[in-house]
């Protein structure tokens, strides 16, 4: 007998007493662990790329709170990486690209990635496999196409991704084929990351919600839909949870059309919406405000009981609307994980 993985459950169809749960970005800088690790690795991709490190990065939460799943230490922009895209990340500034920003460039855009390039993600998936309790899941990942070509043809992020929309109205062949190259090798990626132990994939779509309902579909429903369906083809049980970020009112269209087996909501999500309408067709993830997190207190346990109150009589994994802000105190943390665990459902 297998050791029964509550987050797997809950995404198999069976709804768990007390809900599994995460925090996205839980690896991260409200650790101190995990902050001399950084300074020891140097660059952020380097500490992406050391096996070694990443995966002690990703075992780091889960030896202190005892979540239900571990999400592996990466970045949504691996995969520009590996096309042979210039990748960089300046401290404080975020990452920077090679701009794709106009169609002339995107034909120097490379069809295949380079996937030895990716080769220390997947040891470093093997690795916490190895060392993860049975009981915890494990999470593998990309970034939807959408949101990794808003910082493919920008070059950097920008507050409403105005560039790549704009690309898209102007120029839509060259922009689909940036996002279908990015389908072809998410696809890819994916299954490479479930060869090497994920037991669960999750896509995140972080500037989803800044298209209107027509660009919605073309660019961000639409390439989910192919590679949840492209991994499918190779790994028909593969567990798979998109996350498109202030979608909103089109939610219910996403989880019709893609085909996951669960969504992330953001804190702003409209509870009687997602209960009626996506939690009666899917799992929930979600959707506590990171900001409640860095509040704590009792402000921290209404959130939390807000949270449970709307979703938790249905499927549904306890997560926050985002990640977790760097400054969030770890004794906050605590006190969600006791008040989630203390439910009784």
């Amino acid at each position: 007998m297998y050791p029964i993985k509550p987050l797997l459950e809950v995404l198999s169809g069976r709804r768990q007493p007390v809900p599994p749960i995460w925090m996205m970005r839980q690896a991260g800088r409200y650790l101190p662990e995990y902050r001399e690790l950084r300074a020891k690795a140097g660059g952020f991709l380097d500490l992406c790329f050391t096996p070694e490190y990443a995966a002690e990065v990703t075992l780091q939460p889960i030896r202190r709170f005892n979540f239900d799943a571990a999400i592996i230490f990466s970045d949504i922009l691996v995969i520009p990486y590996a096309l042979g895209r210039e990748v960089r990340f300046e401290a404080g500034e975020g990452p920077r690209l090679e701009p794709l920003d106009m169609p002339e460039k995107v034909e120097t855009l490379a069809l295949q990635a380079d996937f030895r390039k990716l080769e220390p993600v997947y040891e470093a998936l093997r690795r916490v496999r190895r060392a993860l309790d049975p009981k915890i899941a494990l999470i593998g990942f990309c970034g939807a196409p959408w949101t990794v070509a808003t910082y493919m043809v920008a070059g950097q992020g920008t507050p409403d991704q105005a560039p790549a929309r704009m690309m898209a109205y102007r120029h839509p062949e060259a922009f689909a084929k940036i996002i279908d190259v990015l389908v072809a090798n998410s696809i890819q990626y994916l299954l490479g990351q479930l060869a090497a132990g994920a037991d669960v994939l999750q896509i995140f779509d972080t500037w989803a919600g800044v298209l209107p309902p027509r660009e919605f579909e073309r660019w961000s429903i639409e390439p989910t839909r192919h590679i949840v369906e492209g991994v499918r083809q190779k790994a028909p049980g593969a567990k798979i949870i998109g996350f498109p970020r202030g979608a909103g009112a089109l939610l219910p269209a996403y989880v019709g059309a893609t085909g996951v087996d669960a969504v992330s909501i953001d804190w702003a999500a409209e509870p009687s919406l997602i209960r009626e309408r996506v939690q009666s067709r899917v799992a929930v993830q979600g959707n506590l405000d990171p900001l409640a997190l860095i509040a704590g207190g009792a402000a921290l346990d209404q959130a939390v009981d807000d949270v449970l109150a709307n979703f938790a009589g249905g499927r549904l994994i306890f997560n926050l609307g985002h990640g977790i802000q760097p400054e969030t105190p770890i004794a906050h943390v605590e006190q969600m994980l006791k008040r989630v665990r203390a439910y009784q459902g």
